[in-house]
């Protein structure tokens, strides 16, 4: 006799709670995350947002936006291939990291190939807030979905109809990256965190100091502050190496960059771990 679980019968609850409030942007959740569970394993589910771009035609849209990544979106390997996204895809800067396939079919400068593009930045307003889903492309990503040599036709289009998939990060053999954030001092620290494979945003992010002192050997649990950035501030002196311990949002797999930050750390470097989730 089959049996069913809790997680089905809540899934399947709130799928109907979602019909009958006509709720489009819980119905498109539900989808992404049942979807965000399986990424890795099962092949892309296509659904339609609308999309625009920003910044120069060539560009990464803005400097760093609101995740906090800053000048390396213009680097590989992000390589300007980011967005903005509304509010429905961006959930309070906890989908920063996350990658996407977007292409458009409709437009007779489209290619119709997918693009994979990082979410580094949030669009809170106009068609972003009143589209169920909403892309505000780099000007790199949105001509990168035209066919050769048809990118400025396509980005003089206006807003498009395009099709999105959530997938899988990954980068190149690139390690995840703790750059620190300029305020922080030896009772505070905070980080922008960077190119997780997988999953590609986190659920939860924890620290370990070094030392002998009574909480030596305890993980401390970090916040998310905004966007990308994670911070601790214990309220005492903390005594590095540091190690930071990682969980998957979806997949729940835990990484431990073991005593990443060394002695001696400053403020604005970026220390590099030999750890990924791909």
């Amino acid at each position: 006799m089959a049996t069913i679980s809790v997680s089905q019968i809540l899934t399947t609850s709130l799928i109907v709670l979602c019909f009958f409030l006509s709720n489009n942007n819980l119905c498109l959740a539900l989808k992404s995350h049942k979807h965000s569970n399986h990424s890795s394993t099962r092949s892309p589910r296509w659904y339609t947002a609308g999309a625009t771009w920003y910044g120069a035609p060539d560009g990464a849209g803005s400097v760093g936006g609101a995740c906090g990544y800053g000048n390396i979106v213009e680097e590989a390997p992000f390589s300007s291939l980011v967005t903005g996204i509304g509010p429905s895809l961006y959930k309070s800067g906890k989908e920063c990291g996350a990658c996407y396939q977007v292409k458009c079919t409709k437009h007779p400068s489209c290619s119709k190939k997918a693009v994979r593009v990082v979410i580094t930045d949030f669009c809170p307003g106009g068609v972003c807030l009143s589209d169920v889903a909403h892309f505000d492309l780099s000007g790199t990503a949105f001509g990168a979905m035209a066919k050769p040599g048809q990118d400025n036709n396509l980005r003089d289009a206006g807003v498009l109809q395009i099709r999105f998939a959530r997938v899988p990060c990954d980068y190149s053999g690139e390690k995840v990256a703790f750059e620190i954030d300029m305020g922080s001092n030896p009772n505070y620290i905070a980080m922008v965190i960077e190119y997780e494979g997988g999953d590609g945003d986190l659920i939860r992010v924890d620290l370990q100091e070094s030392g002998s002192g009574q909480t030596a050997g305890d993980w401390w649990v970090m916040n998310q502050s905004w966007g990308a950035v994670w911070q601790l501030n214990p309220g005492k002196e903390l005594h590095p190496p540091f190690s930071i311990r990682l969980t998957s949002r979806y997949s729940g797999r835990i990484l431990i960059a073991k005593d990443v930050i060394p002695t001696g750390w400053q403020p604005g470097a970026t220390y590099r771990s030999v750890v990924n989730y791909v």
